[in-house]
């Protein structure tokens, strides 16, 4: 009877609850959460609001939505509960992330620019910075390789370092990161924070010398359902312009113009297998289509007392060029827990795989005149043309796949970086906690290079190759954190308190030699057993080990949200600096005034906010390399008598006295809201002096030692950046336009050298002059007989001839205008290759579901340096030799051409000043990406079970305007090649080390592609 009473008054209080849950305008929220309080039992709201869920009739419900202040309400029997969510004005706020902590957008001191990850996925691509290029003021994304997998070039405010590394940390779910940019997945960022000035940088110390760039991975929501997304594309790669070569007709009317200023005597005729009835496009056979794909899956969920996010990802892009191609995957965890009121733990982690492949890259000096076919259709291995030098084997799609493993190359990367962390509240003291992280990463890279006999060469008994080269990085990162937040009035206060521990080792090992035994074995037989001694081309092992200890204290302070201050004290140990100069302390202070908070200011409603900001930093650089201090000993060979011996010598000189580089930033900022923030930006200027520049100086041959590392230089840096965003319309029920815009403007240049030196012409270092640098002649045109002067062309220009380059004589003249000398080295002069300014812009357009986004950059100015043009990529020689690049060059009839006169005066190979031939306004406008999409109604897919679904169509690399070397051409104007890790230019036949290691440029390199892409995004 008991046990019947008691399932009686069970079922009595269950009771059916149903109503509708509406925004303040009373306009319905779909998907807002509503939980049985202290239970599991939630469901979410329809498309028009509403929902029902099951409860006692004395549980309490809680309305939980995004942007939304959460509400409780007990039920108290009743069957209908509808309510309206007050918007949560903190939470609608921007939040933005400044390491160890956020802040409100309004509250920030420093130079930080935010930007969400749904932003950066307007640009599908392997990594985050091709995908921030254009998005942030003072961030110059420049590319210096277009293979697949291949990261760019980042710069934030310029470079400072004359040889030390400009490069940005990155921080990684709160731990600096130690790995491969393209170890990051794209579509696992929620946020990425770009910390600029000195006095947003100084909490990292001396890794964020050049700028602090904070990507935060995505997590899940408490009380939040568990929700399953899908993100896929698939892109296929067309090439954007193909490199501009002659053709057969243009290669032979080049030869007829090279006799005839020759005296009527050719410098080449046709040579070896050239036949006057081909005309063949070597790149046409070289090229296919290349793909992109990516492929994630997401889980998110939370409960009332922790979140998780799972993320698998899979990304491949494949080049236009056979071979070329890069793998990914990818896993992302978080987890984050509260136990009771007093602790909460969690994990952050971040794993993937990659695999890159590269063999073959455009043989653009290929004659049109030669075939690729032998006698009998087949294609050839290789073919003869003017000189021996020149004979060679020409790359083709068919060809590639013909020899299949004879050419392969294979790079594997795993890398994972987990931040395990840990969060005590403090009893007794509100708002005090103790943090520790625990930051633990691992890398391994693997590369095999692998070349048969008589592949990629003309002679057919050329030796095999192989090379196999492996390295390991372990860093761990300790962090100690004692962390208040309190607010007293209209008093708030935050600080933190860190102590941190980082060690890196990393240790390598390498192996190459040549007639490999058995050729189906690629790189994996290099043993001693396989390969004889004397085929042992290279072999050996590294180690290198660093640590750097820290403290920092930070306060985050303001009053009324009117008074804003933030100041920062920061100690560093590295272990790369001599004993003695290891430890160094720096400060960092910001203010803030937000003028539109005043009392002043309530009558003004159409400026929503005014803030005055003004910084100052010091920061300070170690990253050179490790055991710079000790110097250094190199080997040779050598005969010694009858004895071939390998001996030491010393190629570096110890630096016992190598201390900190150091720079002071001064930092000025206004940001604005206007008419209801529907107008929004900020201005911001700085300028920033490093001195104790870290710097290799070259020694005197007499010391018989190369260099040593020494404190030595200034430089200073200055810029100014704008950025301005803007609803124009805003109906969500029909048209909406949103547009955002940057532009930024930096100037650098070198203050002093050592030993009060001005100039350093073997590393292009000019006091007074940028730190990068083009060093050479400047080009005025060609010498016409109309030209003053002409009469004294055999006194500049001794045995020279109409139509070759002239350029500036700096010399003095006689009475009658003649030249007192002819010109020479002295003539060349330092030019700076800086833009006027440059920047990026988006825009949005949306009609109810419809929506198209345009994302582009721009540059006004600056020098873009092509060395197909120059006398660095030997494909404008002028002389017939191989294929040129199609140029309008000088004839007795075409005397206002840009290029010189064939076959006239030569320097080597190429034309005399050739080098000058290279150099074009950067100028452009480029439309980077142009997404069509369209995002489902909700009553069209609730009953299928899916949340979201949107559909979408890309073009990337659309078009390209305003670019005098884009129209000159065709090519994209941005560029495709810098140098490597070994300081060697790539993409070129000669180095002629007239243009700073710096400045990236466009060379022969894989062609960059138009690409086309269709995408789905599904949440469940």
């Amino acid at each position: 009877m008991l046990f019947v009473f008691c399932t009686t008054a069970l079922a009595q209080n269950t009771i059916t609850v149903s109503g509708t849950v509406a925004d303040e305008s009373g306009a319905p929220i779909p998907g807002a959460s509503v939980i049985v309080q202290n239970t599991t039992n939630g469901t979410t709201t329809d498309f028009d609001g509403n929902y029902v869920i099951e409860a006692a009739s004395n549980a309490t419900l809680e309305f939980r939505y995004l942007g939304f202040v959460t509400q409780t309400i007990a039920i108290n029997g009743r069957t209908n509960i509808s309510i309206q969510m007050a918007e949560d004005t903190q939470q609608l706020s921007e939040v933005v992330v400044i390491g160890y902590g956020t802040q409100n957008k309004e509250s920030v001191t420093g130079s930080v620019v935010s930007i969400k990850g749904d932003n950066l996925n307007e640009v599908q691509s392997a990594n985050f910075q091709q995908a921030l290029q254009g998005r942030a003021a003072g961030v110059q994304i420049q590319t210096t390789n277009t293979r697949p997998g291949a990261a760019p070039q980042i710069r934030i405010r310029g470079v400072r370092s004359l040889s030390a590394d400009n490069n940005p940390l990155v921080v990684l779910n709160g731990i600096p990161f130690s790995g491969g940019l393209n170890d990051i997945n794209p579509n696992d960022i929620e946020s990425l924070d770009i910390l600029k000035d000195a006095s947003a940088t100084a909490i990292y110390g001396s890794r964020g010398a050049n700028g602090v760039i904070l990507i935060t991975t995505k997590s899940g929501t408490k009380g939040q359902k568990t929700t399953v997304s899908y993100n896929t594309y698939y892109a296929t790669k067309e090439v954007f312009a193909k490199f501009p070569m002659m053709n057969a007709a243009q290669l032979l009317q080049l030869r007829a113009d090279v006799a005839a200023n020759n005296g009527g005597v050719p410098i080449f005729g046709l040579g070896g297998d050239e036949y006057l009835g081909n005309d063949t496009d070597w790149q046409d056979l070289l090229y296919g289509s290349g793909l992109q794909t990516a492929h994630d899956i997401g889980i998110q969920g939370g409960t009332e007392n922790g979140t998780y996010n799972i993320g698998l990802g899979y990304f491949k892009e494949t080049s236009v060029l056979p071979g070329d191609s890069f793998d990914r995957y990818s896993l992302r965890v978080q987890v984050d827990q509260n136990v009771g009121d007093w602790l909460r733990f969690g994990v952050n982690s971040v794993t993937n795989f990659s695999k890159t492949s590269g063999i073959v890259g455009p043989s653009l000096d290929a004659s049109p005149l030669l075939s690729p076919f032998d006698e009998n259709g087949d294609y050839l291995e290789s073919v003869r043309l003017q000189t021996q030098a020149d004979d060679r084997w020409y790359p083709t799609r068919d060809e590639i796949r013909r020899i299949g493993k004879g050419r392969a190359n294979e790079q594997l990367d795993f890398g994972t970086y987990n931040n395990i962390y840990g969060e005590v509240n403090i009893p007794g003291i509100d708002g005090l906690k103790y943090r520790l992280n625990l930051g633990l990463n691992y890398r391994a890279s693997r590369d095999g290079n692998f070349t048969g006999q008589g592949v990629f060469n003309f002679n057919p008994t050329n030796p095999s190759s192989a090379s196999y080269d492996a390295s390991f990085t372990r860093d761990y990162v300790i962090e100690n954190q004692l962390l208040y937040d309190k607010t007293f009035g209209k008093h708030q206060v935050n600080f933190v308190g860190l102590f941190s521990s980082q060690k890196t080792q990393f240790d390598n090992v390498g192996y190459a030699a040549q007639n490999i035994p058995n050729e189906a074995s690629l790189w994996y037989q290099l043993d001693d057993d396989v390969i004889l001694a004397e085929d042992l081309t290279r072999y050996g092992t590294g180690f290198s080990e660093t640590g750097l200890l820290s403290y920092m204290a930070r306060v985050l302070y303001q009053y009324d949200n009117r008074y804003l201050l933030t100041a920062t004290v920061r100690s560093d140990g590295s272990s790369r600096l001599a004993p003695g100069r290891k430890w160094v302390t720096y400060p960092a202070v910001s203010l803030g005034w937000n003028v539109a908070n005043e009392a002043f200011m309530d009558g003004v409603d159409w400026l929503n906010q005014f803030k005055l900001r003004a910084g100052y930093g010091e920061t300070s650089n170690q990253a050179i390399a490790p055991y710079s201090v000790q110097g250094a000993l190199s080997l040779v060979n050598y005969n010694f008598g009858d004895t071939y011996t390998t001996g030491a010598f010393v190629n570096q000189l110890p630096a016992p006295d190598l201390g900190w580089e150091f720079s002071e930033t001064f930092n000025y900022g206004l940001d604005f809201g206007l008419f209801d923030n529907r107008i929004s930006g900020s201005v911001e200027y700085y300028i920033t002096k490093t001195k104790d520049i870290l710097l290799g100086v070259g020694l005197p041959e007499s010391s018989g030692v190369g260099f040593t590392t020494r404190n030595i230089g200034d430089t200073e840096n200055r810029g100014i950046e704008i950025a301005l965003n803007a609803t124009i319309f805003d109906n969500p029920d029909g048209f909406s336009w949103d547009l955002g815009i940057n532009a930024y403007r930096n100037r650098n240049e070198i203050t002093a050298l050592a030993s009060g030196v001005l100039r350093d012409e073997g590393n292009l270092w000019f006091v007074g002059s940028p730190i990068n640098v083009i060093f050479d002649y400047e080009r005025l045109g060609l010498w016409n007989q109309s030209d003053p002067g002409f009469e004294y062309l055999d006194q500049f220009e001794p045995g020279g001839n109409e139509g070759m380059i002239r350029v500036r004589y700096t010399g003095e003249f006689n009475e009658d205008g003649s030249p007192v000398r002819e010109v020479n080295p002295d003539d060349r002069i330092v030019q700076d290759p800086q833009p006027d300014f440059l920047g990026g812009f988006n825009t949005r357009l949306a009609y109810k579901n419809l929506d198209l986004t345009v994302v582009g950059a721009f540059q006004s100015g600056g020098t873009l340096v092509s060395t197909l043009y120059s006398s660095a990529g030997y494909l404008n020689l002028l002389t017939g030799r191989g294929n040129n690049v199609a140029v309008d060059y000088w004839t007795p009839t075409n005397t206002d051409a840009k290029y010189p006169a064939p076959g006239g005066i030569q320097s080597g190979d190429n034309q005399k000043y050739a080098s000058t031939l290279g150099y074009f306004d950067g100028s452009y406008l480029k439309f980077r990406a142009i997404t069509l999409g369209y995002n489902f109604d909700q009553r069209w897919i609730q009953d299928s079970g899916l949340q979201n679904l949107r559909l979408y169509a890309t073009v990337q690399n659309p078009f390209v305007l305003f670019s005098p070397f884009h129209d000159e051409s065709g090519l994209d104007p941005e560029t495709n090649s810098g140098v490597n890790a070994q300081g060697q230019r790539q993409n070129v036949a000669v180095d002629t080390g007239n243009i700073s290691d710096g400045i990236p440029t466009v060379g022969a390199n894989a062609p960059t592609t138009r690409n086309f892409i269709l995408g789905l995004n599904v949440t469940f």
